[in-house]
């Protein structure tokens, strides 16, 4: 394979490794931190809520898991950067 086209598989790999390593970091700390109001915390919503965006509307468009304690968009999300990480890796 030519090397820019590694380069951009491994960049994008790196960075959704990343990216799940922050939402991680975010789930560990809304135990500790409920309110959000930590710097690191809020630190860590800016990060991960863009990504998190589209399928939370997703969801409350459809009226799917609203009555539900667990982040279900939370976890879908995380699943979905697990998903397209293997499949960067893979192709």
């Amino acid at each position: 394979m030519p090397i820019a086209i590694e380069l951009i598989r491994g960049t994008v790999a790196a960075l959704l490794g990343a990216l799940e390593l922050a939402m991680l970091a975010r789930m560990l700390f809304s135990l500790f931190d409920p309110t959000g109001e930590g710097k690191l915390s809020s630190f860590l919503f800016v990060i991960t809520e863009p990504i998190i965006l589209p399928v939370r509307a997703l969801c409350a468009k459809m009226g799917w898991f609203e009555d539900t304690p667990i982040d279900v968009p939370f976890t879908i999300t995380w699943f979905l950067l697990i998903l397209v990480q293997i499949l960067v890796e893979v192709l």
